[in-house]
Formats: structure tokens, C-alpha cells, sequence
């Protein structure tokens, strides 16, 4: 995704002039969560080891909530915007004590979905701001989700349907998408599902002064 920093906010933006915000993320999902909300940004991608990293933290015994920001604020970190505000997200999936990662084919999907059938898992879905290096504000949303018991005739036309465009998703499902059909029940707040925890930090945004309150 291109670098678009010199967005032009709308006269009467909630957003106000300066600092700019940045993403640190090519997810869609998440650039077009924050501007339903009216908050402009530029995105950048950051390319960070999330395999290191995640094999660091289960080496010092962190967990998921941990390993998740940590993942987020390397992502952040990664972007060197003058005076911006940066956003990090990163999302992690675990379930019974086993911590899930984006699957690597269609193949590996079909096995995550089906040993997540069935089974509640929480998505553990981080966020962190800095600017000039300096961490502002660090959040961890746990919506909980449960996985009805499917067929696997579903399951099969499922991941027929759906395609490689769920092998970006951890869980392999798009909530937004044809995954919803997955499940029985949800808890929590749907933007954090999809990846990025908006309420909590649009309150932060707005204490910082960078939107108007």
C-alpha cells in the first residue's frame, strides 16, 4: 500500500491538522476501520520477523497478550514518520492453550478450522501508539468467539468459496466475509474482531487532542 501523507483532512474533519497518523499495516480491514470513523491516515507497510519474534517470547515465557504487543509495537517501531502518531496492531489467535498462526495454504487452514471446531478461542488483538520512538498508549482487546460444529461438507465448500483470501486471516476466516457462517456465538467488540480495538483507541486519540472530543 502506498504512503498517501499528505492527505487533506475535510474542513469540518473530527481529525485535527497535525500530527499526521500513520498506519503500520497493509490491512484493509483495518485502514477502512479508522476511516468509517472519519480518521484519515497514511498507511505503510512494516515488515517485521513475526516468526522471531513470537519464537522469542515463548523463549522468555511471555504470553499471548504480550507476544501480541510486542509484535504490535515492532510494527510501529519499523516506521520512521517525523512527528507522526504511529499505530501498530498486531492480532493473535489461542485456543485451550494453543496459540494459533495464519495459515500457510488452504490445506493448513482446513486443519485450524477443524481443530477450532467446536471450540471457543479468544483473539487477543493489540494495538500500540508511538511517536519519535516514545510509546503513548498500549491496549489488548480478548474478544471470545465459538466455533459451531460444522460439517465438513461446509467446511469444504467454505474453503472453496473463500479461497487464498483467508490465508492473511489468523483462524482462517474473515468475520466480514463468508466466515461468520463459522460461528454459533461472539463476545466482544466487533472492530477488534476484525482487527483493530477502535473504540479504546479513539478514546486515547481523543485524549492526546488528536481528534476533537
Amino acid at each position: 500500500m502506498s504512503d498517501d501523507s499528505n492527505l487533506v483532512l475535510k474542513a469540518d474533519s473530527l481529525q485535527v491538522e497535525s500530527p499526521p497518523i500513520v498506519l503500520a499495516s497493509q490491512s484493509h480491514a483495518r485502514r477502512s476501520l479508522l476511516e468509517s470513523a472519519g480518521i484519515m491516515v497514511s498507511c505503510r507497510p512494516a515488515h517485521v520477523d513475526e516468526a522471531a519474534i513470537k519464537r522469542a517470547c515463548r523463549d522468555h515465557g511471555h504470553d499471548v497478550d504480550t507476544t501480541a504487543l510486542t509484535l504490535a509495537r515492532a510494527k510501529a517501531a519499523h516506521i520512521k514518520a517525523a512527528g507522526a502518531i504511529v499505530i501498530g496492531a498486531d492480532q493473535m489467535l489461542s485456543c485451550n492453550g494453543e496459540w494459533f498462526d495464519k495459515p500457510a495454504d488452504i490445506p493448513c487452514a482446513r486443519e485450524h478450522l477443524m481443530r477450532l471446531r467446536g471450540q471457543a478461542h479468544v483473539l487477543h488483538t493489540a494495538v500500540v501508539v508511538l511517536r519519535e520512538g516514545k510509546e503513548l498508549w498500549r491496549h489488548v482487546a480478548r474478544p471470545r468467539l465459538w466455533m459451531r460444529t460444522f460439517s465438513e461438507d461446509f467446511l469444504d465448500r467454505y474453503l472453496r468459496l473463500e479461497g487464498d483470501a483467508i490465508l492473511s486471516c489468523v483462524g482462517a476466516y474473515r468475520l466480514e466475509g463468508p466466515g461468520l457462517h463459522l460461528f454459533a456465538r461472539i463476545e466482544g467488540e466487533h472492530d477488534a474482531i476484525l482487527g483493530l480495538p477502535l473504540l479504546a483507541l479513539l478514546e486515547f486519540l481523543r485524549g492526546y487532542g488528536v481528534i476533537r472530543g
